[in-house]
């Protein structure tokens, strides 16, 4: 049987980085070992379940580029892929355990629980666990959890793939609730009997899960069913080392809005795939690529540190390689509702989209570049006052000045102008471009000159052409 791994969002929220790293580690291990792939809904959680919290996080895995064989949208032959549609076989295996003398009915109320919970903390204990007194109890017609009877001086070892071998001792755990009062059950309990009946075969999540896996464990070997093989996933951490935290203003947290941004997702899918993996040197790759370099057995076990550099990096790289219409398809929203295209030709469009692309690190980004060159105040500083002082600045400035010609006045006729002015007044090199660029643009530095020019149109163009040459013979 191929090899089955799953993803099992809460629908108590939107896709998060973590999360999304969670699914896309799935994928690739999935892909990479020619596995299957299952998303499971664990929805249990009633009172924190948002609306469309599943709809929207399903359709940014998507948009990222994560795909799955089975689930809610893709039923297999595992289902049902909600938890509340499988409470039937959370009780049928709860019985069960009841019946093996390893799981018992407490009817203990909420508020006995607290008053035994702060008698042992008065009592100088360091951690809390449940003092059984239900363990013998008689059945009684009140309501009732369901625990699981952990047991004494036992320990559970698993080998992780990211932290290697791990124990834990089970006087560290308690009897742990397996099912609340409403027959709701607990997150432990209703995980392990959905990655059997689902036959997963590796579980791949983050490393705040990892105290988790014993009460699992104790589930599985119960019921006496084979335990999947664990990978605990480091924690990501901003700058500061810290876990990374809602709290942290400069990180966005969620994936749509990274959308909505105009990030690209394939260059997302590339950064995520680098928190916590190193496929070596090479750092831009694409998903196949990522695929192919992918390997559980380099996962880090160091917390992965969320550089928000280098994601901007690796947005920007990949926007700077791709074609103008797909650019185009980044930037264009942004640039319409600025009104930035309002009124102007399809050509001028494609000019500002082709200055701006080396630059854009994100699609929003081309809005504040586009408004920094098109409202610029037009101002020379005394480096540029000094070179537009040289011999033969004024004598380039009108003769490129009088051959502008409206009609014309595209990219390509400005280029060849430029380059023919040059020959006229015997301009070359620095002395060419740089005074064209300050009289033109007041900057020394920037994108190709004919497009720029075209961007600032025929008007504007001769207009700081006139006021240059005005300087130059009062200065």
């Amino acid at each position: 049987m191929p090899n089955r791994v799953r993803y099992a969002p809460s629908p108590t929220g939107f896709l998060h980085i973590g999360n999304a790293r969670t699914a896309l580690f799935n994928y690739l291990f999935a892909k990479k070992t020619g596995g299957q792939m299952i998303v499971r809904i664990e929805d249990t959680d009633i009172a924190r379940n948002v609306e469309t919290g599943i709809e929207s996080q399903l359709d940014m895995l998507k948009w990222l580029g994560v795909t799955w064989d089975e689930s809610i949208d893709q039923p297999g032959d595992y289902g049902p892929y909600r938890q509340l549609e499988r409470l039937d076989l959370y009780q049928k295996y709860a019985d069960e355990l009841i019946k093996q003398g390893v799981a018992y009915k407490c009817y203990c109320t909420k508020e006995e629980l607290e008053a035994e919970k702060a008698e042992q903390i008065a009592r100088g204990e360091d951690k809390y666990h449940y003092s059984r007194k239900c363990l013998h109890a008689p059945v009684q017609d009140k309501p009732y959890s369901i625990r699981f009877f952990v047991p004494e001086n036992t320990s559970y070892t698993f080998n992780d793939i990211v932290k290697g071998e791990v124990t834990f001792k089970s006087e560290d755990i308690g009897d742990w609730v397996m099912v609340k009062q409403n027959g709701i059950p607990t997150y432990n309990f209703a995980c392990a009997i959905d990655d059997h009946l689902m036959a997963i075969s590796h579980v791949l999540r983050g490393e705040d899960h990892i105290t988790n896996t014993p009460r699992q464990m104790m589930v599985f070997e119960a019921l006496g069913w084979d335990i999947p093989t664990y990978g605990h996933m480091t924690l990501i951490v901003n700058a500061e080392g810290k876990k990374l935290s809602k709290r942290d203003g400069d990180i966005i947290q969620f994936i749509e809005q990274y959308k909505n941004l105009g990030y690209v997702p394939e260059a997302l899918f590339n950064f995520i795939a680098l928190l916590g993996f190193s496929p070596g040197e090479q750092e831009l790759l694409t998903p196949a690529e990522l695929i192919e370099a992918f390997d559980p057995d380099k996962l880090s076990n160091h917390p992965a540190t969320f550089d928000r550099q280098k994601l901007l990096y690796i947005n920007h790289q990949t926007l700077k390689n791709l074609d103008l219409e797909t650019f185009k398809t980044y930037t264009m929203p942004f640039l319409k509702d600025a009104g930035i295209t309002e009124g102007k030709s399809e050509a001028w469009i494609e000019s500002l989209l082709a200055v701006f692309q080396e630059r854009t690190t994100h699609g929003a980004e081309i809005v504040p570049l586009a408004h920094e060159f098109l409202d610029a105040p037009f101002s020379w500083d005394d480096e540029m006052k000094t070179l537009m002082q040289e011999e033969g600045v004024k004598a380039l400035l009108e003769t490129f000045k009088d051959g502008l010609d409206e009609a014309t006045f595209t990219p390509d006729t400005l280029k060849a102008w430029m380059k023919e002015s040059g020959v006229r007044t015997g301009s070359k090199g620095k002395m060419l471009f740089m005074p064209l660029r300050i009289a033109t643009t007041a900057s020394m530095h920037g994108p190709e000159l004919p497009k720029l020019m075209h961007l600032l149109g025929f008007e504007t163009t001769i207009k700081r052409l006139e006021k240059s040459l005005e300087w130059l013979v009062n200065s």
